[in-house]
């Protein structure tokens, strides 16, 4: 009876870890690491200078708010976010001209 129990205890455990160690791992191509590298891409542009601007994602969906000073800006913030891993589409809502 006891080596029934400890069987079972084992199969269970063995059932159990997958399951849990999947919970706690994020995928590669996470929102949150999408967020950052689109930051730190548009925060590094000469044109975009994007330390000001908002960077969204949700399910891989890049949303960018705020404001550029050039409509090169605008668009190359497009270019800098569809090149990072992940991103499967980008939503440009950046205003061009100087801050209100």
């Amino acid at each position: 009876m006891r080596r029934f129990a400890a069987y079972l205890l084992l199969i269970g455990a063995m059932l159990a870890t997958p399951g849990f160690a999947a919970d706690q791992k994020k995928p590669a191509n996470s929102d949150d690491r999408i967020s950052d590298q689109v930051r730190m891409r548009l925060a590094t542009d000469a044109d975009v200078k994007g330390g000001a601007l908002d960077v969204t994602v949700k399910d891989g969906v890049v949303t960018m708010k705020g404001r550029v000073d050039t409509d090169k800006g605008k668009n190359k913030a497009t270019k800098l976010a569809k090149k990072v891993k992940g991103v499967k589409d980008v939503d440009n809502e950046l205003q061009v001209g100087p801050p209100k």
